[in-house]
């Protein structure tokens, strides 16, 4: 339903649901996000938190401030003005990324699925351009739209208990940078020293939705020594000023 028009859906008695569309698309999530970064410049009177997700937005509101047809009418009214470009975005990102072994236990897999050799794998991986989508499921865990078609795979039939915090994975058509060590479905293809969640950092996110991210491949050995400085507080990616 991504050509057809927003749907504004109760969710009880004080929140709203802007639905745009059920695809992973760039496009609706740019007009997510649209909407999420007008109702915060308005200020609307009554609404006291949003929710981005890939394809609507949660607008929850005290339904003793403010009447539900006055925020869809103001909803609507938003929803009417120009849209950024779907292009634009917040900040880039170059994340080190130690790819296969111990890192990425299921690299050899996912290379033998695309039909190509693991380090050409890692190469197609690594050329790409990553869009931050969405986060959530964990503290800092970061859903990436622009995986190529070719290196897509379907998920984990059983999932692992446990991956480790830092995991950089495959899970469908999506890539995605953990967080936090915790369950997962997705296939493991390397794993980052930067830590994306740090209570008591100030940013303690470092990626918010908008951000591009682009991986680069270190050595190894790299690990130990990158890993020790994001311990201390170093969060040894570098980023590019966007918009």
């Amino acid at each position: 339903m991504s050509d057809a028009a927003p749907r504004i859906l109760p969710c009880g008695d004080s929140a709203l649901s802007v639905d745009f569309g059920n695809v992973i698309s760039v496009e609706v999530n740019a007009r997510v996000h649209a909407l999420d970064a007008a109702l915060r410049a308005r200020a609307v009177p009554g609404v006291t938190e949003t929710v981005p997700t890939y394809r609507a937005l949660l607008v929850v509101f005290d339904p003793l401030t403010v009447e539900v047809a006055a925020l869809e009418a103001e909803i609507a009214r938003l929803m009417s003005l120009p849209v950024a470009s779907a292009a634009d975005v917040v900040r880039r990102w170059r994340v080190p990324v130690v790819f296969g072994q111990a890192h990425g236990a299921d690299l050899a897999d996912c290379a033998e699925g695309a039909g190509i050799a693991p380090e050409r794998f890692v190469e197609r991986f690594c050329a790409a351009s990553y869009r931050v989508m969405m986060i959530g499921f964990m503290p800092g865990f970061s859903y990436l739209a622009g995986l190529p078609d070719a290196l897509a795979r379907p998920r984990r039939a059983v999932p692992r208990a446990q991956v480790p915090a830092g995991s950089v994975s495959i899970g469908g058509a999506q890539a995605a940078i953990g967080s936090v060590a915790c369950p997962s479905g997705w296939h493991l293809v390397g794993r980052t020293p930067a830590l994306p969640f740090r209570p008591g950092r100030d940013p303690v996110f470092l990626f918010e939705a908008g951000d591009e991210i682009r991986f680069e491949p270190v050595h190894p050995r790299e690990w130990d020594r990158l890993a020790a400085r994001a311990a201390e507080g170093d969060p040894v990616i570098a980023a590019d000023a966007g918009r």
